[in-house]
């Protein structure tokens, strides 16, 4: 399976205050920016470009630019809210989708209560969720999107768990996944160590 874990040393340092207990939630939703912004250059790395001419103030010359290839970023309620500005702000054109998941912290199984997609047809999607934890919630929204259309979407997670990870394998082979940090494991109540906590929590003050 295609993992992709972020190496360089702006994400590494963001990740080091992102986990760190002391830090506040306004400076939590920052960070978690400035590493969605990352992920975001990151996991679209691969779009197709096109030839085009252009005229510089000195001279004519051929450059490349994206393709009219539609996009959907399709956030996991409610923490995936926290990644979503970057893709935005990256690509104006970008369609954004919603699925509610919300686990149960006594059975760790993700229960769906919202759903709103745009068309996913022919549209390149990127299914984003700060934990990949257990795994379940990522299957879950994927399998969603994939019967509303989407062929071949991308996982997009700031910390995963090895366990999330061949969750997602097994439920979803060849499922390309971006992360900025692939943790230890997950403890007794399926939350990642060293992790950071609960990512929903930590960004709204809750």
């Amino acid at each position: 399976m295609p993992l992709h874990v972020l190496d360089h040393p702006l994400a590494a340092h963001i990740i080091t205050h992102l986990r760190d207990q002391t830090t506040k939630p306004a400076t939590f939703r920052t960070l978690a920016y400035q590493l969605s912004l990352l992920l975001a250059i990151e996991s679209t790395a691969d779009l197709p470009t096109e030839e085009k001419t252009i005229a510089t103030p000195l001279e004519s010359m051929t450059g490349s630019v994206l393709t009219h290839q539609p996009l959907v970023v399709v956030p996991i309620l409610r923490a995936g809210l926290g990644m979503v500005q970057p893709f935005t702000d990256m690509f104006p054109d970008v369609s954004v989708g919603y699925i509610g998941l919300e686990r149960d912290h006594a059975t760790a199984v993700a229960r769906s209560y919202y759903c709103k997609l745009p068309p996913l047809t022919g549209r390149r999607v990127f299914v984003i969720d700060p934990m990949l934890a257990t795994g379940g919630s990522a299957s879950n929204a994927l399998s969603v999107v994939k019967q509303h259309g989407a062929i071949n979407p991308t996982l997009v997670c700031i910390v995963a768990a090895p366990e999330g990870v061949a969750e997602v394998e097994k439920s979803h082979p060849g499922t390309t996944i971006h992360t900025a940090a692939l943790d230890r494991a997950l403890n007794d109540r399926k939350y990642i160590l060293p992790g950071l906590g609960d990512f929903g929590d930590r960004l709204y003050g809750t």
